[in-house]
């Protein structure tokens, strides 16, 4: 188990997330003015780039939660891009995650990012391996050449959808309205409507009148099959991401404390809220990535 502590000290160099509107995805270079203390788990850090005023001329400093902080990740001295590769891009002060989309000449990659659903050009010195810090390590470590990057394919194969997304089947669904941002909602497929486009029940969803279970028509993008059983294990770590069921939808979060009887606090890094879960109410968090389930950068084939 990691000890903040350890890697934020004070005047550690580190990496910041920020939960402020336009900034949620990104990360940004800092220092720690404040170190987290036996009593209290919040961090005071100066930003590298960002201002806390209109002149440019003061550093914005900001008290924030552990887990929104991380050292800052290892860089390769001569590294090389590739089609479907998962990378952060230096955009707006930030470095934000996407995927390499195009190899151009003199280095240069074309970049999608999911978030906002925007593809931009990139240099070489602009982009680095994307990175997740685990439990005090980097993944994939830097000293391994070969390793597994995170695909993200726009749409599922046909087979895939034929096998997976066929009528009937118990499936969970993200939804862009707001309040209902980041989380995943179990439903089962009506019917195909087109190639992308999906009819869909919510299990637990009501229509405005509460007469029956919510249908809304769903593309491809936004469904996902049920995860299996495996992602159910008998404890969780601190930093574990996780998703959490809350209001009839898996929420994702980060484990920031283990307490007693086998309950934890989550940290919702999108509301920066933190919240009290029973282990029942917990799973490890992956991703649904080109028929593979996926969590950093070790992946699991259903």
């Amino acid at each position: 188990m990691a000890d903040p502590n350890k890697y934020f000290r004070k005047g550690s160099e580190v990496e910041i997330s920020s939960n402020d509107e336009g900034f949620r995805g990104a990360w940004y270079a800092g220092t720690v003015i404040r170190p987290p203390s036996a009593r209290s788990k919040k961090v005071l850090v100066q930003y590298r780039a960002l201002m806390a005023d209109e002149a440019g001329k003061t550093p914005l400093q900001e008290t924030l939660d552990v887990v929104q902080l991380r050292p800052p990740p290892p860089r390769e001295a001569h590294p090389r891009f590739e089609f479907s590769q998962e990378v952060d891009a230096r955009y707006n002060d930030g470095w934000w995650e996407g995927v390499v989309m195009e190899v151009l000449e003199d280095g240069r990659c074309s970049v999608f990012f999911r978030g906002t659903r925007e593809q931009l050009e990139f240099g070489a010195s602009e982009l680095r391996v994307h990175r997740e810090w685990v439990n005090g390590s980097w993944v994939p470590p830097l000293e391994v050449e070969e390793t597994v990057s995170i695909v993200e394919k726009m749409k599922p194969s046909k087979k895939m959808v034929k096998d997976k997304f066929s009528k009937g089947t118990l499936v969970e669904v993200s939804s862009d309205e707001d309040g209902f941002q980041g989380a995943w909602f179990a439903a089962t497929i009506i019917d195909q409507l087109t190639k992308d486009k999906f009819l869909i029940e919510y299990k637990t969803l009501r229509n405005d009148d509460d007469t029956d279970f919510l249908r809304e028509e769903a593309d491809i993008l936004h469904i996902r099959p049920c995860p299996p059983d495996t992602f159910v294990v008998d404890s969780f770590n601190l930093h574990d991401e996780v998703d959490a069921l809350y209001n009839d939808g898996w929420w994702v979060g980060v484990i920031s404390t283990i307490l007693k009887r086998k309950r934890y606090l989550v940290y919702f890094r999108g509301t920066n809220e933190e919240m009290e879960f029973k282990h029942s109410d917990l799973r490890l968090h992956k991703d649904w990535i080109d028929g593979k389930w996926i969590m950093a950068s070790r992946a699991l084939k259903l």
